[in-house]
């Protein structure tokens, strides 16, 4: 069994107009919601193998965020500027690629490239859950799906079980 986890990067600040889209940091919001997605995943025993994250500062420093949350040792982590606004079908040719030892990939990235992957490979799942993942993907939320496959490059459409869909505004309830 696989398992995938797609966490978009927490709120990033629109402050200064001035600095282009691959440099701006987190926003306050995006500094508090990171460390409670990471405490989710924490309580739901989300702990992947391998974190796979774009280059792009906001990427970068949500990652650094969760990290400290996360039970030794850590993940290998691979810094990739090619997931910077990846596209799905981008997002799953690199997926295809992991290699075999790794059971538990996270990719951290943008939208709207992990929103469109999420709902293509999402096949079942919570009722709830599903409808929320189908009516958007917020900065900070996180899909965990499942696969009966031995082999990342064998994900198939609509093969996925999901697992967890969290977002920071559905933890406070």
């Amino acid at each position: 069994m696989l398992t995938l986890s797609l966490l978009r990067h927490a709120k990033s600040s629109w402050d200064d107009p001035n600095a282009n889209d691959f440099d701006r940091a987190l926003a306050p919001r995006g500094l508090k919601a990171a460390p409670r997605i990471a405490q989710a995943m924490i309580e739901q025993a989300i702990r992947p193998d391998l974190i796979l994250c774009s280059t792009a500062a906001r990427t970068r420093a949500t990652l650094m965020l969760i990290l400290p949350y996360l039970p030794a040792p850590n993940p290998a982590i691979q810094h990739e500027e090619e997931l910077y606004l990846a596209t799905a079908s981008r997002l799953k040719t690199r997926i295809a690629g992991l290699p075999s030892g790794c059971r538990h990939a996270m990719l951290i990235g943008h939208n709207p490239g992990l929103h469109g992957l999420a709902l293509e490979l999402t096949g079942s799942g919570d009722r709830t859950a599903l409808e929320a993942l189908a009516s958007g993907f917020p900065t900070a939320a996180l899909a965990v799906l499942t696969f009966d496959a031995e082999r990342w490059r064998d994900l198939k459409p609509a093969s996925g079980h999901l697992l967890h869909y969290l977002t920071p505004r559905g933890l406070r309830d």
